[in-house]
């Protein structure tokens, strides 16, 4: 009986070590940045929008280096997304109360992509909380818009620029 407990858990234990091998194989990451400028004329505890370039994939490019398709992946979920202040030099987020993106394509409806409340940090990178939505077609597509939402807690007497590092994370299926 010993012995059969101990086949069976070796057993059970190759066994998740193998899925995760394959899940590994067929998970990877895309990487995408856009910069958010808050101009300095921004009004204090108000919630205002900031626009952004589109953000143009590479997205067709990655599946084909990760042996994928557009029609095959699975499933795309927001890794990490830092914010880092590259405008002006020396400047902290200690001035940002609230950040909010959501991203949207011309064919897709408007989501959240990542929030960060009540910030107070004396550092010139901020890391934002995801929201977990699926993102499958916004990163298959050509380009995305991010919409920004700050609310300032601090007069700005410069605009500010910010660049956004997104990192999605992306299980597909092999061709």
């Amino acid at each position: 009986m010993k012995s059969k407990l101990i086949a069976l858990t070796v057993f059970f234990s190759l066994f998740l070590t193998s899925c995760s091998a394959v899940d590994d194989l067929l998970t990877f990451t895309i990487s995408n940045e856009t910069s958010i400028k808050i101009k300095s004329t921004s009004p204090l505890n108000l919630p205002i929008e900031v626009l952004t370039p589109d953000v143009t994939t590479n997205s067709s490019a990655e599946f084909s280096n990760n042996k994928t398709k557009a029609n095959l992946v699975k499933d795309v979920k927001l890794k990490s997304l830092q914010l880092k202040l590259t405008d002006p030099e020396g400047k902290t987020f200690t001035f940002l109360k609230s950040i909010h993106l959501y991203i949207s394509t011309t064919d897709s409806n408007e989501i959240e992509l990542a929030y960060l409340d009540n910030i107070s940090s004396n550092s010139n990178t901020i890391d934002l909380i995801s929201s977990n939505a699926r993102l499958d077609e916004y990163v298959k597509a050509d380009k995305y818009k991010i919409r920004t939402e700050v609310t300032i807690k601090e007069t700005l007497t410069q605009d500010v620029t910010v660049k956004a590092n997104m990192q999605f994370r992306v299980t597909a299926d092999p061709f």
